[in-house]
C-alpha cells in the first residue's frame, strides 16, 4: 500500500536514550503523539518491562481519557521503526501479512551481530502478537529506502540496496521486491544525500573543517524522494542560495541525476510521474561530545579513509536535515522544522516555505511541523521512527 492511503494505526518505539545529551528524543515522540492521537491509534512498543512502566506512567498522565494510545512490549535497541518494523502487505485474498526482510544494522555490522538480530526480530514479534503470517527473505533492505505508490511501483536507492546485498543482481533484488511487496516495477535512483553517507567512510570536508555524519544509512530514499499519491513524487531540491556550500553542490548534482531518472521513468502502467520539488534546508551542523550516545558509538568505528577520530574531544557533525522525512496520516502531515531562536532567518524562511509546499501537496490535510533535531542527530527523521498500519484483515 502507499503511505498516503488510509491507515488505522501508526507504530512508534519508546526511546531508551537521547542521541545527544540535552536533546530529548522522548519530547519529539510526544509531539508526534500529541499531533495524531485524536485521529488514529498510536501503537508504542517498549523494549522491556521497565521501559513499558516508564512510558505507561508518562502516557497515562498525558492522555488520561484516550483509548488511542496503546503500549506493547517488543524487544528493540533503537527507535527506527520504519527500517525494521512491520511492513504490512495485502495478499491476493484481501488478508494481510508482514514482509520480513533481513537486517544488518544499516551496514555497520552483519546479520549475525546480536544487535542486528534483536532488531531483525522486531517485525517477527509483531507478526506473532497480531496473528499474521510472515513472508521472509535473506535479502537485506530497510523500509526507509523503499517508496511505494500502492499500485505496483517502487522507488529505491541503488547504492544502499547494492551495498547491503553485494552478491545480488538487480534482477534478483527485483524478484524479492515482487515476492515480498507485490511490486511490478522498480525505479533505481543512484545516490542519496551527502549528509546521509555512512559514517565509517570518514568525515565530510566542509571548507577548512571536517564534519562527521551521525550513524547514517548511506542514502535512504525517504530523505529526498517521496510518493505523495500514486502518480506524484516530491523530490528534494537545492536552493541556489546554498550553492557556495560544497555539500549542497554535491547534493545538487545527485538530485538532478535522480530527477532525470524519475522524469524519464513511468509507473507500472506506462504513465509519467508528476514531480514537485521541495528545497532542502541549508546545511545544519551541531557538536557531539564524550558521553553523548552517538559520539560514543562513532568514536569506535574503523574509518575507511584512514582518518583518526579525536577521541576525548568534541567533534563537529552534520545533521541529516530534510523536509522530505515527514509522516503521512489520514488527516495530518507531521513534518520537520529546524529554526530555533538565534539561528539565521533564512532557515526560518526555509521552514515556512517547506510547510507551504506540503500544504499545497496535501490540501485536505493539516500540516504540523515539529522540531525534530533530537531525532535527526541519531541519523534519521520522523518518517524513520514511524510505521503505518492499515486496517488489518485476517483469515
Amino acid at each position: 500500500m502507499g503511505e498516503f492511503e488510509e491507515i488505522e494505526a501508526l507504530w512508534l518505539i519508546w526511546p531508551q536514550t537521547d542521541h545527544k545529551n540535552g536533546e530529548s528524543v522522548q519530547d519529539v515522540t510526544l509531539q508526534i503523539i500529541d499531533a495524531l492521537y485524536k485521529d488514529l491509534q498510536i501503537v508504542i512498543s517498549c523494549a522491556d518491562q521497565d521501559i513499558y512502566a516508564k512510558a505507561k506512567n508518562i502516557l497515562e498522565k498525558r492522555y488520561p481519557t484516550s483509548d488511542n494510545v496503546q503500549l506493547r512490549i517488543v524487544p528493540s535497541v533503537e527507535i527506527w521503526t520504519r527500517d525494521m518494523g512491520p511492513v504490512f502487505v495485502e495478499m491476493t485474498d484481501g488478508t494481510h501479512a508482514i514482509a520480513d526482510f533481513n537486517f544488518d544494522s544499516w551496514g555497520y555490522a552483519d546479520t549475525l551481530d546480536p544487535y542486528s538480530q534483536i532488531e531483525e526480530s522486531f517485525d517477527e514479534e509483531v507478526a506473532k502478537s497480531l496473528g499474521l503470517s510472515l513472508i521472509s527473505s535473506t535479502m537485506i533492505s530497510e523500509g526507509g529506502n523503499r517508496e511505494l505508490n500502492g499500485k505496483g511501483t517502487l522507488i529505491t536507492t541503488e547504492v544502499v540496496e547494492k551495498g547491503r546485498n553485494p552478491h545480488m543482481t538487480r534482477n534478483e533484488m527485483e524478484a524479492e521486491y515482487q515476492r515480498l511487496l507485490g511490486v511490478d516495477k522498480v525505479i533505481w535512483l543512484q545516490q542519496g544525500l551527502m549528509e546521509d553517507r555512512h559514517t565509517f567512510l570518514g568525515p565530510l570536508k566542509v571548507e577548512h573543517e571536517s564534519a562527521y555524519t551521525v550513524v547514517t544509512t548511506n542514502g535512504h530514499v525517504d530523505e529526498f524522494a517521496r510518493f505523495v499519491n500514486d502518480s506524484t513524487i516530491l523530490l528534494a531540491d537545492i536552493d541556489s542560495a546554498d550553492m557556495h556550500d560544497p555539500i549542497a553542490r554535491e547534493n545538487d548534482r545527485r538530485l538532478e541525476e535522480n530527477y532525470r531518472i524519475l522524469a524519464e521513468s513511468t509507473d507500472q502502467d506506462g504513465n509519467p510521474f508528476h514531480i514537485i520539488r521541495l528545497p532542502l534546508p541549508p546545511s545544519i551542523f551541531s557538536t557531539l561530545s564524550p558521553g553523548d550516545y552517538v559520539y560514543d558509538y562513532i568514536k569506535d568505528l574503523e574509518y575507511r579513509d584512514g582518518s583518526v577520530f579525536p577521541d576525548g574531544e568534541a567533534v563537529k557533525v552534520i545533521v541529516p536535515a530534510s523536509y522530505l522525512n515527514f509522516i503521512i496520516t489520514n488527516r495530518i502531515i507531521v513534518g520537520q522544522k529546524y529554526w530555533r531562536k538565534g539561528m539565521p532567518e533564512v532557515l526560518k524562511s526555509r521552514d515556512e516555505g517547506a510547510r507551504n509546499i506540503l500544504q499545497k501537496v496535501f490540501p485536505d490535510k493539516k500540516i504540523i511541523m515539529v522540531d525534530a533535531l533530537a531525532v535527526n542527530l541519531g541519523g534519521g527523521g520522523l518518517h524513520c521512527i514511524s510505521m503505518h498500519q492499515p486496517k488489518i484483515k485476517k483469515n
